[in-house]
């Protein structure tokens, strides 16, 4: 994952499990489960009680911001007709951006 740092200041904390990603413990999202056949944006936001949540319409501070490409195919011969396959989400094509936090 490319990780890209808005601004100066400490940023939340998260891990990656495969194609999960949880922020501080709290909020965990499929980044596979997300990926469309044109490039996807989520924002990540702290609501007004400093929740996290999942778009900027909820939300009151950036936090973080995740850009997936769009979903790449390969193509394949099944039952003498090519057909299109999804090919798994690379994490190595999806960019992270943090936000600081206060």
């Amino acid at each position: 994952m490319k990780i890209v740092e808005k601004n100066e200041g400490p940023k939340i904390p998260y891990s990656v499990d495969g194609t999960r990603v949880t922020f501080s413990d709290d909020l965990t999202i499929n980044l596979a489960s997300r990926e469309q056949d044109w490039p996807v944006h989520i924002d990540i936001c702290f609501d007004e009680d400093r929740a996290l949540v999942i778009g900027a319409a909820a939300g009151r501070a950036y936090v973080a911001q995740f850009d997936i490409p769009a979903r790449r195919y390969t193509e394949e011969e099944v039952d003498g007709e090519m057909q299109r396959i999804p090919l798994p989400l690379d994490m190595d094509t999806v960019t992270l951006t943090l936000w600081a936090i206060e």
